[in-house]
């Protein structure tokens, strides 16, 4: 697999707390999305980390294929 499967086309809302590390599945293979459940161990992709500043919600990419992993940057409206 050189590219990543589509978990789903549209972010996941997620709310995080600052300071906290949060595991964003890259492979789009994971059970537990977003976040990572260590299905990629076959291939090529690594989870990201993503450790916010602030309290509060985001969004993390659904499509694997975001150019600001792992939050959501709209790639998804190009399918």
């Amino acid at each position: 697999m050189t590219t990543p499967e589509i978990a789903q086309k549209a972010p996941f809302q997620v709310d995080v707390e600052a300071g906290r590390s949060y595991w964003w599945c890259a492979c789009g293979q994971s059970k537990r999305q977003p976040f990572c459940d260590g299905s990629h161990k076959a291939g090529p992709f690594v989870p990201v980390e993503y450790k916010p500043a602030e309290t509060g919600t985001v969004w993390m990419c659904g499509c694997k294929r975001t150019g600001n992993q792992p939050l959501c940057d709209g790639t998804h409206n190009t399918f």
